[in-house]
Parts: C-alpha cells; structure tokens; sequence
C-alpha cells in the first residue's frame, strides 16, 4: 500500500483513538480535534473509504478497517515511542514531547525509529541498572 499523507495518518490516528474512547469515531468530534473544518473531514474520510482503510458513510458511524487498524496501531506506536526517547532519554518536558513526535511520527525513517527506540531500551535498563546499585 502506499504511503499515506500526513494528514491522512493524523486522520486515521484520530478516528482510531476516538474508536477505542467511544466505539466509533464523528465527524463533529474529528473536526473539532484536528482543528479543521467538517468538509475537510469528509473529504479525508472519503479518501480513507476508497482506500479501504476506514468503514465510512454519511451520518453512519465511523469505525476502522482490519488495515486501517493496523496502520493506526503503527502510527501510534511510533508516537508513543518517539515520546518516551525525547522525556526519557533527551530530558524533554511532556508537553513538548508529546508535538514534537506527533510532527516527526510521519517522517522518521524505520530504521531511525528503530535505533530511537533501542537507545531508550538502553537508556531505560541502565538507569535500573544504577539505581539497583545504589541500594
């Protein structure tokens, strides 16, 4: 499949956690969290629908398909990830962690990811490592 555009995959994202919150995701609630106008939604869901990615009709519920999930689960896993390395391993406050790995979420390359998330890893035990010696 191909890659999808930023703004698709924050769409996607969006519907997924809207999912898990409420077993479905709107229009309303989309627009309101993405900042963007109701046509702008409809417009990306149209897109999602054709490519599969999402079960989508007008005034129907929103939900997600078995590979629009997956892709969800993989941007939300690059996020989550991308926030511990910047507050764990860079010291970076929660806030600031948390847009920056929304913005860099769509271009890090999988091996960069990779490293980011094995550095943390390292980072992590060596820092149980030290605290274990100390008592």
């Amino acid at each position: 499949m191909e890659k999808l555009s930023v703004s698709l995959e924050d769409y996607i994202e969006e519907i997924y956690n809207q999912v898990l919150k409420n077993g479905q995701a709107k229009v309303t609630a989309i627009a309101e969290t993405l900042k963007v106008k109701k046509a702008s939604v409809t417009g990306a869901l149209n897109i999602l629908s054709e490519k599969k990615l999402i079960n989508y009709a007008p005034y129907a519920p929103i939900t997600l398909t078995i590979e629009g999930e997956k892709i969800a689960k993989d941007i939300l896993t690059k996020h989550e990830n991308l926030s511990e390395f910047f507050m764990e391993v860079l010291g970076i406050e929660r806030e600031e962690a948390l847009e920056t790995a929304c913005k860099m979420e769509h271009i890090v390359s999988d091996k960069l990811f990779e490293n980011m998330v094995k550095l943390t890893e390292y980072v992590k035990s060596d820092l149980k490592d030290k605290i274990k010696e100390l008592y």
